[in-house]
């Protein structure tokens, strides 16, 4: 890590394994060890971490945000094959929702608490990109983005008032 941090303006550490007491190293280890430089990102959560006086916000980066908006695409545009190019589609849609605000919060993603919009707009990327090259069975909406929010699921419900 030290030479990383030597070499590199912001080092890239992914501690990917699951749980976290298996992760390579913690957030708060990451972060110290780089004086906040580093670009981290885990397999399973981890909580904010202070260094100097700073808090960071570190990310998840595993198919908590792909996974959701691909799958929301294949049901809303009727994909029968998902391609790389599709993941691909997906990944730089999640890249492009990444504000500089939560970069500089050390953050490699949208926070988790937007996942609902982010998926949608992920499966909006990756349905368009999947009628632009033909794999899409469903017609084409005239609002994509209306109707890809249409397909998913609200685990909201109403109680019947018994009174």
């Amino acid at each position: 890590v030290d030479t990383m941090s030597a070499n590199n303006e912001r080092p890239i550490i992914m501690a990917l394994s699951n749980p976290t007491s298996c992760a390579e190293c913690t957030a708060e280890e990451a972060f110290t060890w780089t004086d906040g430089k580093v670009l981290f990102a885990s397999g399973s959560p981890f909580a904010p971490v202070e260094v100097k006086g700073r808090t960071y916000y570190p990310g998840q980066g595993n198919n908590t945000y792909i996974f959701p908006g691909v799958g929301l695409a294949v049901v809303a545009a009727g994909i029968r094959r998902v391609t790389d190019d599709m993941f691909r589609t997906a990944s730089r849609s999640l890249a492009d929702q990444v504000t500089r605000e939560d970069m500089g919060k050390g953050a490699l993603f949208p926070p988790l608490k937007h996942i609902r919009d982010v998926s949608a707009i992920i499966a909006h990327d990756v349905a368009l990109h999947a009628w632009e090259t033909g794999a899409a069975t469903k017609p084409k909406p005239d609002e994509v983005l209306a109707a890809i929010k249409e397909c998913m699921y609200d685990a909201s419900y109403q109680i019947p008032d018994n009174s």
